[in-house]
């Protein structure tokens, strides 16, 4: 029996490497990408781009790639939260219009790839912050696919730290960030309370949820990929980075004190700006924007239960999954940097 062939945008990314992992092996993956390779025996590669409603492809090449795919997971986005919005817009809403555009013509399932984080929106004075404006874009591209017609399911991950068991990620992200400079010791405060729920999963565990629901058949519903109930605190996460460190040997960090935003713009921000460089100013502001997500005390809802796999992420599992998550980032960049 030959194997179903599925496009996948996003390849390279964080969720895209792992989707591969997770489909290859039953699953002819057919990886749109634009301009880094995937580089991956495992797959078909077709150069593209999600800007053009033709993918890039032109009406020939388009109509030939809708007569052969049985599905489509749409993994891409801009993520940079140095994007503008207009930025953000362009490649999270016109890409996924293009790409439901393909859907219709095949008539075949979609799968999107949306933030655990659009339940979540921020206030209005915060709207054209990457962060917010990116979660914006993906609740707009959201709204697109519901509008659509088209047999869809939207899956909302939370923020994907490395794999489970080995901690392995294919590009470190935001949190990755707060894991360094809490590793470094050079952050001496981090703008969220010590309660804060930090709603991270494994890059296998929400890429196997994904599997799960192709291999199902599933057409429609919306999930939500995250911790809920059993997210770690940010006294938590900070906690693993440390150990993380010291597992590698570096000598113990000193812990950042834990200050919730309302009070570090309010009382510490205005005592730093004329006794701190600017650089050391502009840090805080930039970790305070990768913390903004993580200001709300209610914890998500978590759809892995209904999907069978409850047992994937408690609260001991995640923890263990995020000090592996640590201790990566410690040997990748830490170790490298001491090597150089």
């Amino acid at each position: 029996m030959s194997k179903p062939t599925l496009l996948l945008t996003g390849a390279t990314g964080v969720l895209g490497r792992a989707f591969i992992d997770e489909l290859a092996d039953d699953h002819h993956l057919v990886c749109l990408r634009h301009r880094t390779p995937v580089d991956d025996p495992r797959i078909e590669e077709l150069p593209g781009t999600l800007a053009d409603e033709h993918l890039g492809l032109g009406p020939d090449g388009l109509r030939q790639l809708a007569g052969r795919i049985d599905g489509v997971l749409h993994s891409a986005a801009h993520t940079g939260w140095k994007a503008t919005r207009d930025e953000l817009f362009a490649a999270n809403v016109t890409g996924t219009e293009n790409m439901l555009g393909l859907v219709r013509r095949a008539e075949v399932p979609f799968t999107f790839v949306s933030t655990a984080f659009v339940a979540r929106p921020q206030g209005e004075e915060h709207k054209e912050i990457g962060p917010a404006a990116y979660v914006d874009s993906k609740a707009a591209a959201e709204q697109l696919v519901r509008d659509s017609g088209v047999p869809a399911v939207i899956v909302r991950p939370s923020v994907v730290c490395g794999h489970s068991r080995t901690g392995y990620i294919a590009a470190f992200q935001g949190l990755h960030r707060v894991i360094g400079g809490v590793a470094m010791g050079i952050i001496p405060v981090l703008p969220a309370g010590p309660d804060a729920p930090i709603d991270t999963v494994p890059s296998d565990v929400a890429a196997r949820a994904v599997g799960n629901l192709i291999r199902r058949g599933t057409t429609t519903g919306e999930f939500w990929l995250t911790a809920g109930r059993q997210s770690l605190t940010l006294f938590e996460c900070v906690e693993q980075a440390m150990l993380a460190a010291e597992r590698a040997g570096y000598p113990p960090a000193h812990a950042p004190r834990l200050m919730p935003t309302e009070a570090l713009d309010r009382l510490l921000l205005p005592l730093l700006e004329d006794t701190l460089p600017r650089s050391v100013r502009h840090n805080f502001r930039v970790f305070a924007e990768l913390m903004m997500l993580f200001q709300v005390s209610a914890k998500m809802d978590s759809s892995f239960g209904d999907l069978g796999m409850a047992e994937d992420v408690t609260h001991a599992k995640l923890k263990d999954a995020f000090g592996k998550c640590s201790d990566y980032w410690v040997r990748e960049k830490m170790t490298a940097r001491e090597a150089a």
